[in-house]
């Protein structure tokens, strides 16, 4: 028999139902109640919380993003996690997303351009008839493809008033959707979209200081949340990283040079993990290694700051544990680890695919 069964958040008591077959993330959206999610897929470990009381099945996907040591410490996905008793959950709540309605709509290509060898910039605005998305600086938006198929990408600027929404698309080689968009789409052409979603926004509770930190095109939603507290004037320390393969990855770089020529209380670390291709003049200023190891070599002690980042599973994956044992409280680690199509997903699940940066495919 199957039955309905009750989550509690212990934190702020609220309660929802979750129907048969159900994940935990799926009702709790449908009653109104944000928690923290990205890919959705149980592979990035955003919507990672504890479970207090209860037991909960993966019958979808396994929660790839939990190790042997979570899963002891009962921590659970709850993109996932399907209950098969009432809960009694330990999980943060993002109250600032809670009214925006996710929703459907078609967006015309206004600009396309190209940012670095392998990454093109396009402007949507909303079709003819159609409301502006409303949304907060950091989330992403899924591309709907005529075969049913999404494709995510997170959306490089702030809210506008005219609904303009911008996007970096890195071409993947054999990536179908990126071939097209590098090779075919032009202004004009439409595109349906859905949005917005994750929980990657900025968080304005607070006067600690900040550290950005992303790879690769994972730079856009940084991009939109930096913009954002540079536009409310903050003065809070901003620290602002940005690892890639070589200097060519970085392709917004004198933007963000910009900033800190700009902003006293803004500082940006250029960093490539290939030191073949940090030479001319244009390495001055370059910081050689992996991006999180930056981080950890000028602030070795996190316990003061919030931390946002984002970009492929592998930085993330790496960086997350050792940003928590520099000090930095997990509640306090915001994240976005790119989402996995679901084709690409399924190859990964197999163990064909391995590692892949799939909100840029």
């Amino acid at each position: 028999m199957c039955l309905v069964h009750t989550v509690t958040l212990k934190s702020s008591g609220r309660r929802f139902s979750v129907a048969p077959g159900e994940t935990v993330l799926e009702a709790a959206q449908r009653a109104g109640v944000a928690l923290p999610y990205s890919c959705r897929a149980g592979v990035c470990g955003s919507c990672k919380a504890t479970l207090l009381q209860g037991a909960c099945e993966y019958p979808r996907n396994p929660p790839l993003a939990l190790s042997a040591s979570a899963l002891a410490q009962h921590a659970v996905l709850l993109c996932q996690a399907v209950p098969t008793s009432d809960l009694l959950l330990e999980a943060r709540e993002v109250t600032s997303v809670e009214d925006i309605a996710r929703r459907q709509l078609g967006m015309v290509v206004t600009e396309k351009w190209r940012l670095a060898t392998d990454v093109i910039g396009l402007r949507l605005l909303p079709a003819h008839g159609e409301r502006r998305l409303n949304r907060l600086p950091g989330q992403y938006l899924d591309v709907l493809l005529d075969d049913g198929k999404r494709r995510p990408f997170s959306v490089a600027n702030g809210p506008q008033a005219d609904g303009m929404i911008e996007l970096h698309v890195r071409h993947v080689a054999g990536g179908g959707f990126t071939s097209w968009v590098n090779d075919t789409l032009a202004i004009g052409d439409h595109l349906r979209i859905e949005g917005p979603l994750g929980t990657f926004v900025p968080r304005e509770d607070s006067e600690r200081p900040m550290i950005f930190m992303a790879g690769g095109t994972g730079f856009a939603p940084v991009k939109a949340i930096v913009e954002h507290f540079i536009a409310l004037g903050t003065r809070r320390p901003m620290e602002v990283y940005w690892g890639a393969r070589t200097m060519a990855n970085l392709y917004l770089r004198p933007l963000a040079e910009h900033w800190a020529r700009e902003l006293p209380n803004l500082r940006f670390h250029p960093v490539v993990s290939d030191p073949e291709h940090a030479v001319g003049e244009q390495a001055t200023g370059l910081r050689m290694g992996l991006v999180h190891e930056a981080v950890l070599a000028d602030c070795p002690d996190l316990s003061g700051h919030d931390l946002y980042m984002s970009g492929p599973p592998a930085m993330v994956d790496a960086a997350h544990p050792l940003f928590l044992a520099a000090g930095l409280p997990e509640e306090r680690l915001y994240y976005d680890s790119f989402e996995y199509a679901p084709d690409v997903l399924a190859q990964i699940i197999a163990g064909r695919a391995g590692i892949h940066d799939a909100r840029s495919e």
